[in-house]
This record gives C-alpha cells, sequence and structure tokens, in this order.
C-alpha cells in the first residue's frame, strides 16, 4: 500500500507541475497578445514597476536618446560599431541601467532589435510578429536605414579580405 501511495503522490505531483506549465504559457502568450513584451525590457527602456500597469514597458529618459542617437549615427553618418562603442563609452559616459558599458556585439544587437520601432517577435525567430503598445524611440525609415548601413559595412568589410590559400589555385 505504501508503494501505491507513493505512485498517486508522483503523479499528483506531475500533474500540479504540467498545469503550472500551462499557466505560464498562457500568461505569456496574454501577454504577446496585449502588445506586452513578455520579458525584461531592452537598453532604452525601463521595466514599470506599478501594480496597476501589469508591468509595462516606458521610456527611459536618460538611455532613450542616446539610443536614438546610435541609430542616427550608424543610419546618417555611417559610423561603425567600433566608433559608437568608444563615443558611448568615452564622450557620452553611457553606461545600462545595471551600471556597466556596452560591448560592439550589445551595440549590434541594439541595432537589430524592431522593438525599438515599435514591433517584436517572439519567440526570436519564430516568426511570429506582434505590435507592442509601448512607445517607439525610433521610426521604421531610420530602423531600416540603419540596417541597410549594417550591410553595406558588413559587404566592404568582407571584401578587402584577403584568405591565406586563394594565392595557391
Amino acid at each position: 500500500s505504501e508503494k501505491f501511495m507513493l505512485m498517486i503522490l508522483c503523479s499528483t505531483a506531475k500533474l500540479e507541475n504540467d498545469n503550472k506549465s500551462e499557466n505560464v504559457k498562457r500568461g505569456l502568450r496574454t501577454r504577446r497578445e496585449q502588445g506586452l513584451r513578455p520579458s525584461m525590457a531592452p537598453t532604452g527602456y525601463l521595466n514599470e514597476k506599478r501594480k496597476d500597469k501589469a508591468c509595462e514597458v516606458i521610456v527611459d529618459p536618460v538611455r532613450a536618446p542616446i539610443v536614438r542617437q546610435i541609430f542616427e549615427k550608424v543610419a546618417n553618418e555611417q559610423w561603425s560599431g567600433r566608433r559608437i562603442h568608444h563615443w558611448l563609452r568615452h564622450e557620452a559616459k553611457f553606461k545600462t541601467s545595471a551600471g556597466k558599458h556596452l560591448s560592439v556585439s550589445n551595440i549590434f544587437m541594439i541595432l537589430k532589435k524592431t522593438f525599438y520601432y515599435g514591433v517584436f517577435e517572439y519567440p526570436v525567430g519564430s516568426g511570429n510578429w506582434y505590435t507592442g503598445q509601448h512607445a517607439p524611440i525610433i521610426t521604421k525609415e531610420l530602423y531600416d536605414a540603419a540596417q541597410e548601413q549594417l550591410v553595406r559595412s558588413e559587404i566592404n568589410k568582407n571584401k578587402d579580405k584577403d584568405f591565406a590559400f586563394t594565392k595557391l589555385i
């Protein structure tokens, strides 16, 4: 009878665990459909702490203008990621909400996020796009111009490379 009781307790625990998983998935799906990103706010935004706002994302008044400048410098002035990194660290004295400097890879991650103009994909790579209810920092046109510049600079960077074994043939 003890083995039978153990089997009942284990199956009850498994059912409870499965129910929690379904509840979390339903909650994430509901947040996405409401236009709320179900994760931490990206750089330039802050998570609202008030209980009546349902964890909405608000524009960070300190960091959002600098994020806009990053997009503008890439799109209009053809700045590279390293040049932006140097500018953020030495001239703008930019730090994240955690108090850290952005790395070059984080700068490129910011430049790739569509969240900044009001649309997001969740989960990333799924093809499910949602219109956010947050205030966008940049316009779609500025985002597209920055993406075009990133592609152009990547092509130019790879064009100048001379690989070691190409001269053998």
